[in-house]
């Protein structure tokens, strides 16, 4: 890794941050003494998605999902005896 004293990193700090960004790191120094290393950010990849997360497993999701609780929230409420199929 190079290293580069810290007057030559400001006269030169654009061709550095290009070099950088194309993956070379650097060491900057200030009398010799190694201060801080300009390296490149990692590029992210692209924002997860979770659609189709579940594929490829065995998933089951049953007929009556959409009442799956009913009768133990309508107690927690004092209205299954209102609600009488």
């Amino acid at each position: 890794m190079k290293t580069i004293n810290i007057h030559e990193a400001k006269t030169h700090l654009s061709r550095l941050i290009e070099q950088a960004s194309n993956g070379e790191s650097f060491i900057i120094a200030k009398a010799g003494k190694p201060m801080v290393m300009l390296v490149p950010l990692q590029k992210s990849a692209s924002p997860k998605t979770r659609t189709g997360f579940l594929n490829n497993t065995n998933t089951f999701i049953p007929d009556d999902f959409d009442s799956l609780g009913q009768e133990s929230i309508l107690n927690l409420f004092g209205l299954n005896d209102e609600i009488s199929d």
